[in-house]
């Protein structure tokens, strides 16, 4: 078996993708700070069969999301897709002018360090088995900065360009890397960005494997 590991697994998305690749016979490694929430997820998705487990780590500690992604690998199986969703803390959402250097220390530490450790600590494993997915999960403003929101709108456009080199750098080793791009919320029930519809959209691209950057919906959704 081999595994995906969702990092800023919560009961929206997190369970949703957590459903969809538990079908297809992936283990899953639910990450997130509270390991309280995690477990119950896990528990959830045990009982409708899917083999998962839960893990604590913040983003922003390098050490403590090495060790969970460590431990998924050895819990659950080698990490054949990685997924990094968490949702960004509101005191990230500054208006630009407002912003100082002070308050990109944590944006940055999540969107950009948390990625680059998860990234390093799966890439051994996938190049092992020759194959693997990694998707990062942004809002709009990755793509079209808001002067609202100083803080995600810097550090999503960081984290959408090491991703973008990490597309490039490791296609020709069968390792494929993606982000989706959700505008707005999440909303149940809404045709393109219900939980379970994402996660099908995020199944198709693991699958697909062409492209860095897929919409979930239009930009002024």
């Amino acid at each position: 078996m081999t595994s995906i590991a969702i990092i800023g697994a919560g009961p929206g998305l997190g369970a949703a993708v957590a459903r969809r690749f538990g079908r297809e016979g992936f283990g899953v490694a639910l990450i997130a700070r509270d390991h309280e929430r995690t477990n119950a997820l896990a528990a959830e998705l045990g009982r409708e069969g899917v083999t998962a487990r839960g893990f604590a780590a913040d983003v922003r500690d390098p050490k403590a999301l090495a060790a969970a992604l460590d431990a998924a690998n050895a819990t659950l199986g080698p990490v054949e897709v990685l997924q990094y969703s968490p949702v960004p803390q509101r005191d990230f959402m500054l208006p630009v002018l407002d912003t100082t250097h002070a308050d990109l220390t944590g944006p940055v530490e999540f969107s950009v360090y948390g990625p680059v450790v998860a990234v390093q600590q799966v890439l051994p494993g996938m190049r092992a088995l020759g194959r693997g997915t990694v998707l990062f999960v942004n809002g709009g403003t990755a793509v079209v900065p808001h002067p609202d929101r100083a803080g995600t709108s810097i550090a999503f456009a960081a984290e959408s360009a090491y991703g973008h080199l990490l597309h490039d750098a490791l296609g020709g080793e069968g390792i494929h890397v993606a982000q989706l791009i959700v505008p707005g919320a999440i909303i149940a029930g809404h045709h393109r960005k219900d939980p379970a519809v994402l996660a099908d959209t995020l199944w198709g691209i693991h699958q697909d494997r062409h492209g860095f950057r897929h919409y979930a919906d239009d930009l002024d959704s």
